[in-house]
């Protein structure tokens, strides 16, 4: 089959790989449908963080081709969504709803097990990863298609933030970062009845794409301006959650200046920090919480939320190709002209 190699630092190509087979009772075989690139894979592809030569990209949705012999929730020709984990639903971590972090789970596309961005995927315990999406009549149109895809991480992640920084009803949030996952996190936030979402932004396509998420503020100042700029807004105060979505000691030192005294910091940006200083947040009285999302606890919920046409996550894709052309997404998103690539890999 085909699919995206990385070679190494700006290095993806076309490549092939074995097709996948049953290697455990409880596995199943999906055909790729959509496919996407994650911010995440930037790191990788920048050389900033190390990936194993070899299959990438967690994020896909598909159809189900096989399945072994204990599974029993899914059939051949079933629609899912999965994850960009997998898990087996019964250890400790998968009990308490941080399927994430499986004893026995692992994540696709790390260079060992198929990726997301390939034709097909063996996915393990796949009654406990995999979520089956209810068939209709017409089938599913290209925009729920990317929305679809969008949950299998990238919405699941900023939703993520939201809960973990505790937004509520009427609540002021700030967004710091205005990637794919912050905006989802801006998306989040108005889910989750914030009624001020004030999103830190410099890019305009990014912006307007913000304020149809639902954000009500935009801040294009960065580090020390941007606290500032928020804390006027809120006559000093602050917000009650501040969303981290980006991983740097300046995203992470903006979150802890805008969050008032007692309010909590959603953070789900890969942290690469290395001056971060948990002393600005004990003397407020902030609390940090956040993350690798639990997908597999989300999908369900946000799933209902896509069908009744409540939110529409895949909208932060604005550029769509090929398989054949992997290369081009990758390139098209660390230029930073794309927010989010979507692959269109085979039809439903």
């Amino acid at each position: 089959m085909k699919a995206a190699i990385f070679r190494g630092e700006k290095n993806i190509e076309l490549g092939e790989r074995p097709d996948p087979q049953i290697q455990n009772p409880t596995d199943a075989i999906v055909r790729v449908v959509r496919g996407c690139v994650c911010g995440s894979d930037l790191w990788y592809y920048r050389g900033i963080n190390a990936h194993k030569v070899g299959s990438i990209g967690h994020e896909y949705i598909g159809v189900v081709e096989a399945i072994g012999d204990d599974v029993v929730d899914l059939a051949v020709g079933d629609f899912v969504i999965a994850p960009f984990t997998f898990n087996d639903g019964t250890c400790p971590a998968c009990r308490a709803g941080f399927e994430s972090n499986c004893v026995h789970g692992g994540a696709f596309g790390d260079g060992e097990h198929d990726g997301g961005q390939g034709e097909k995927v063996r996915a393990p315990y796949a009654d406990a990863t995999l979520v089956k999406v209810p068939a209709t009549d017409g089938g599913f149109t290209d925009e729920q298609l990317a929305s679809f895809t969008a949950l299998s991480d990238v919405m699941c992640t900023g939703y993520h933030a939201a809960v973990s920084a505790g937004v509520k009803q009427g609540d002021t949030v700030a967004v710091v970062g205005d990637g794919a996952v912050g905006l989802s996190a801006v998306l989040a936030a108005r889910l989750l009845g914030a009624s001020r979402i004030i999103a830190l932004s410099r890019h305009a396509d990014r912006q307007a794409l913000a304020k149809e998420f639902g954000a009500t503020d935009i801040v294009a100042e960065r580090g020390d301006d941007a606290i500032e700029a928020v804390l006027r807004l809120t006559g000093g105060a602050g917000v009650h959650a501040a969303l981290e979505c980006v991983g740097t000691d300046q995203s992470i030192g903006t979150a802890a200046g805008i969050v008032r005294a007692g309010g909590t910091i959603g953070a789900v940006g890969v942290p690469l920090y290395e001056e971060f200083d948990y002393k600005t947040l004990f003397w407020r009285n902030v609390g940090i919480k956040g993350g690798v999302a639990p997908a597999r606890q989300y999908i369900p919920e946000l799933l209902e939320h896509v069908l009744a046409g409540d939110i529409n996550p895949g909208l932060v894709f604005n550029y769509t190709t090929d398989l054949d052309h992997v290369a081009d997404a990758y390139a098209a998103m660390d230029e930073r002209r794309a927010i989010k690539s979507l692959l269109a890999v085979s039809e439903p």
